[in-house]
């Protein structure tokens, strides 16, 4: 199959451009400028020149492709309708040229559109009151186009996917910990968190495109509900450092950023077994405690990234969706 790929090179891209040529697809990959052009070619992948405004070049990638894989995301984050306009748009525009072909159409969202507080599945509805409903206009325009000959699926990736070279929520933890010379969760720090490496949410994409049926919502989750508590204690470890519970209040003055304190805030667990039935999916890598002990997570260069994006602001920067 010949893939063409939005977000090719964001945080989880790489991993998944690299699966699916392991799997013998080829793929091509948007590209907004010249170095991003040279980041997709040196992934093995072909660049194709565009961005999600452009939604000519959108088209064009998706006509002369079997099959579309959108993870890129982007715009200013203080400004909601903006995301889901730019989103929406860009979808709309892979899948009208996808319409009548059977063609698959893989888009990316996130577990949090779902109700905190229980355990959600693939069967729920995406909740307007959550922390991510700027996310829910991109699925339902993504699924819609099952209606029109499009197998059109969506993946509903973990808030963390870890790996090399995170620069997500929990080196943000990590940074505010060393900041502070403790790590802290928020209350009594039970409230479920789920995560997937981003090796098996790659295979997932995989799988997706090759067979998910039309209409198929999919949780790219390795662990359903692991407690803040022990990620802050895993931390503390790691550092050396005792922990702390906070307010909602103090965290936001801890972590520097109250929209993080925030998201640290929420129970969330989410299930992922009808996903793994439905494609035979099993996610195989490090847990994310384990990560945290093995990998790249405790280098001064990721305490370095983790401030750079989180502490100036949460506004305006390009996500390509992890």
């Amino acid at each position: 199959m010949h893939v063409f790929v939005t977000g090719g090179t964001g945080q989880t891209g790489p991993t998944v451009v690299a699966e699916l040529l392991a799997a013998g697809h080829t793929v091509t990959g948007l590209a907004r400028s010249e170095a991003a052009a040279a980041r997709v070619e040196s992934l093995g992948a072909t660049p194709h020149r565009g961005s999600l405004d452009d939604l000519d070049s959108l088209r064009g990638g998706a006509e002369a492709a079997d099959g579309v894989l959108h993870m890129a995301y982007g715009g200013d984050y203080a400004d909601p309708d903006d995301l889901i306009r730019r989103d929406r748009a860009a979808i709309e525009a892979l899948g009208h040229a996808l319409t009548g072909s059977g063609r698959p159409l893989v888009s990316t969202s996130g577990t949090l559109v779902t109700r905190a507080g229980r355990v959600s599945t693939e069967q729920d509805a995406p909740d307007p009151d959550s922390v991510a409903a700027f996310r829910i206009a991109g699925e339902q325009a993504c699924l819609g186009f099952a209606d029109l000959g499009v197998r059109s699926s969506v993946v509903r990736l973990a808030p963390t996917v870890h790996g090399p070279c995170d620069y997500g929520f929990v080196p943000a933890l990590i940074a505010a910990a060393r900041r502070a010379g403790v790590s802290a969760y928020i209350g009594d720090g039970a409230n479920r968190w789920p995560a997937v490496h981003r090796a098996d949410a790659a295979s997932l994409f995989r799988l997706a495109l090759e067979k998910a049926p039309a209409g198929s919502v999919l949780h790219g989750v390795g662990e359903s509900a692991i407690t803040i508590k022990s990620i802050a204690e895993q931390i503390a470890r790691m550092l050396d450092i005792p922990t702390a519970s906070l307010t909602l209040e103090q965290a936001s003055e801890h972590l520097g950023n109250p929209f993080l304190a925030r998201f640290f805030s929420l129970d969330v667990p989410v299930s992922s077994e009808h996903t793994q039935a439905l494609l035979g999916w099993t996610p195989e890598h490090a847990t994310l405690l384990e990560d945290l002990k093995t990998g790249d997570y405790f280098t001064p260069e990721a305490s370095i990234r983790a401030e750079e994006i989180w502490l100036p602001r949460h506004g305006s920067h390009q996500h390509s969706q992890r």
